[in-house]
Formats: structure tokens, sequence, C-alpha cells
């Protein structure tokens, strides 16, 4: 029999939860930001029905334990079983504050002068290079945030948050010694690429046509480089995302992450998701030759090849990286000609702005835009960063002059982000007492 007594304390643990399930409210009451600094209406709303969603079902669930445990019901039920009742509840309360503070960590930064309109202007970049032209999939929206540490990352959209919860955004990562130039578009865009690539299930089907057309073979020796690269395949992919997306700014960006003391870009590492760091900048340059053709590639790839030379290292790595070089061309031609049910019979090349990233048209651009500044901000933003990082390899724009025009852009983005927005979004049926959870 239980005491009224053990009764009693579960029942004020369990009101406190409720009291401090009070306490979670929606961001759009608690975030101070200017206006154009904020995400996009869309992401907000997301956002706030998710954790909504999450405390109505717990407000409920915590107010039937209340009336089970006064029930006559429960009163031959042990305080052990009934605490370990509650305390499931309470994990589920945990999830929950785990999952708001993923989101308060992007939020609260679009309060700091001049951060929170860049990120906002990020945003925009990021659902730009998401957005293609053939609809092949519904583009969640993407917030980015900024934080310490060498490389970005993403937690995408539609995976799994604390408690077993769906994502309802993509939350970019992007590390603050990137801000701001066109290096971060380079990383960025990777990171977007690996939700492109997810919902068009690309690493799956490109890595079965690589298997199919490059690992049935029995020589060991000629089959490792594509074990290799398959085993790689779907940072791969990120990177050639954002080539697709940037040109050779994109292979410079990449370059920048990953240069590091020579023990480090030569390290080969077979069982992790990244490639050997130089044989990963060869590969973002054959996958650029292969949709840009020009000399530029090979010229980038000899001053690559002179900061990290490889006739010092041991034999074996060294034959190693050269057999991975070899299959770059046919490894490059298989992606940008993959097609899959996905892809809706499409080559995958076909997926991207092509013929507006080839060198001779950012070039064209930058000598118009030079001469009438006003058009920059008429185009979309990967293009913009295309064409400002394309004009800096050609030592047509310092590194100053192309951060303070992108810094002017990221701004002008936000606010016209800011003045399209005009007022809530439709709320969807049956949200509003959700909705009402989390403004009461």
């Amino acid at each position: 029999m239980r005491r009224p007594a053990d009764t009693h304390l579960l029942v004020n643990e369990t009101q406190a939860l409720l009291s401090r399930l009070q306490l979670v409210r929606s961001f759009s009451l608690n975030t101070p930001m200017v206006l154009a600094a904020g995400v996009s209406g869309v992401a907000q709303a997301a956002i706030n029905r998710h954790l909504a969603r999450i405390a109505f079902d717990l407000r409920g669930r915590l107010g039937e334990f209340i009336r089970w445990i006064r029930s006559p019901e429960a009163v031959a039920v042990s305080t052990a079983d009934c605490q370990g009742r509650y305390v499931l509840l309470k994990l589920r309360f945990n999830n929950l504050l785990d999952q708001l503070d993923i989101f308060a960590d992007v939020l609260t930064q679009r309060g700091e002068h001049g951060t929170g309109t860049w990120l906002a202007g990020l945003d925009v970049l990021a659902e730009d290079a998401l957005r293609l032209p053939a609809h092949l999939y519904d583009a969640p929206p993407l917030i980015c945030f900024v934080q310490r540490g060498h490389g970005a990352a993403i937690r995408r959209a539609r995976t799994r948050l604390p408690g077993g919860d769906d994502n309802p955004v993509g939350v970019i990562q992007i590390p603050r010694e990137r801000m701001v130039g066109s290096g971060i578009a380079a990383s960025l865009i990777h990171e977007v690429g690996h939700q492109g690539s997810e919902l068009l299930g690309l690493t799956t089907t490109i890595r079965d046509e690589l298997s199919r057309r490059y690992l049935g073979g029995t020589n060991p020796a000629r089959r490792l480089p594509w074990e290799l690269l398959s085993r790689w395949l779907n940072e791969i992919l990120s990177d050639f995302w954002a080539v697709a997306h940037l040109g050779i700014s994109a292979t410079y960006g990449l370059m920048s992450v990953v240069s590091l003391p020579s023990y480090f870009v030569f390290r080969i590492s077979t069982d992790g998701p990244h490639p050997v760091p130089w044989i990963r900048v060869k590969i973002s340059l054959a996958l650029g030759a292969a949709l840009y053709p020009h000399p530029q590639w090979a010229a980038l790839g000899r001053q690559w090849e002179a900061l990290y030379p490889t006739d010092k290292l041991p034999a074996r790595k060294r034959d190693l990286l050269a057999a991975l070089e070899r299959v770059l061309p046919a490894f490059a031609g298989l992606v940008l000609g993959h097609q899959s049910a996905a892809l809706g019979g499409r080559q995958l090349a076909g997926l991207f702005p092509v013929a507006e990233r080839r060198p001779e048209r950012l070039r064209a651009l930058f000598g118009q835009w030079r001469a009438a500044p006003a058009q920059f901000g008429q185009y979309p933003p990967t293009l913009v960063f295309a064409v400002l990082g394309q004009a800096k390899a050609d030592g047509q724009l310092t590194a100053g002059q192309e951060t303070r025009q992108l810094r002017h852009l990221l701004t002008r983005w936000a606010l016209n982000r800011a003045n399209a927005y005009c007022g809530p979004p439709a709320r969807p049926p049956g949200a509003s007492p959700y909705l009402q959870l989390l403004t009461s």
C-alpha cells in the first residue's frame, strides 16, 4: 500500500514540472533582435509549432498522471512503480529543454549587433543553395549560427532531436573564424549539400552505381581507390554541392579549411567519413574541372602540390594517393552523369546552374557589376558569392574589398527578407492550442 506522503511527494514534483513548463514561451516573445536579424517566418513558425506541440502533449500527460495517481485504481500500485511513471515524464520534460536550448543557441545570437543581420543573410544564402530549379523535393527551412571551432556542421532537418522528435529545420553551425568572406560560403554550402544529398538519396544511389561499375573486380589494388571513394562519398557529394554553386571559390574555401600541418594533410584514415585532406582538394579540383573545363583548375592543382609536395612521403602512401588521383576523372564523370528515380531521370550535373558558374560568365558579370554596383543585390546569393570568389581568385578583388562587399550584401539580403515578410504565417488546422500554450 502506498503511503499518502508518497502520493503527495509525486504530485508536488509533477506540479513543479507543470509550473516550469509554463516558462517555455514562444521565441517570438523572448528573443531580442532587430527584425532584419530574425530567422525566416517559415523557420520561426516551424520551431514554435514543434516546441508547442511537445509542450501541449506533455502538459496533458502531466495532468493525466496527477489525476491517475489520485484515483482509486492507483491505490494498489507501488510507490516504486509510480516513481517509474513520473521519471519517464521528467525525462520527456528534459528532452523538451534540450531541444529548446538547441534553437535558443541559434536565436539568441541574432541579438548581437552586426552578427545577427549577417546570420540572417547567411540563412538566405543557405536556402538559395538548397533550392533546385527542378523542384525535386520540399526544401525545409534553414537557419545559421556561429560557433567556436574549426569546421562547420549541420543538424539536418527531419533527423532525430533529443527525445526522438523530428527536427523541423536544418541548423547550420558556422565557425567564427570563417566570418565573413567567400570562404564562409564554401563551408556553408558544403553543409547545405549534406541536407540536399540526403533529400535526393544521392549517397545511396551513387554508391550503388559505383559498386556495380568498379567494385566487382578481383584485383584488390584496383578496387582500393574506389572503395575509399565509396566510403568518403557523403563528404565528397557535399563538396560537389559547393563547387556546383560557387565554382573555384568552393575549392579555395576547402583549401583554407584543410590547410594544416603536413602530418594532418597527408594523414590517411580509411575508416573515417572524410577523405585524406590532400586528396580531398584534388577531388574538388576534378569535380570543378569536369563541371567547368578551364586551365584554372590545373593551375590551382599545381599550387596545391607546391604547398604540400608528396615527394618526401613514404612510398606506400605516395602510391595510394597516386592511385586515387588516377581514377578521379572517371569518378567525376560518374558523379556528374549520375541518374536516379529521385532525380526524375535527369543527370545530377543538370540540376545545378552550371552555365551561370562558368569562369567566363562569372568574369563578365563582375565587370558589369563593377560598373554598376547596385546590380549585385539583384542576383541570387550563391551567384554573387561565386562572382566575387572568382574575382578574388583572378586577383581582381582583394580579400578586404570582398569582405566589405559581402557584409553589405548579407545585411541587404536580410533586410529584403524582413521587408518581404508582411505578417505571421497562417496557422495550420488544429495548431491554435499549441500556440496558445506558448503565448499564455
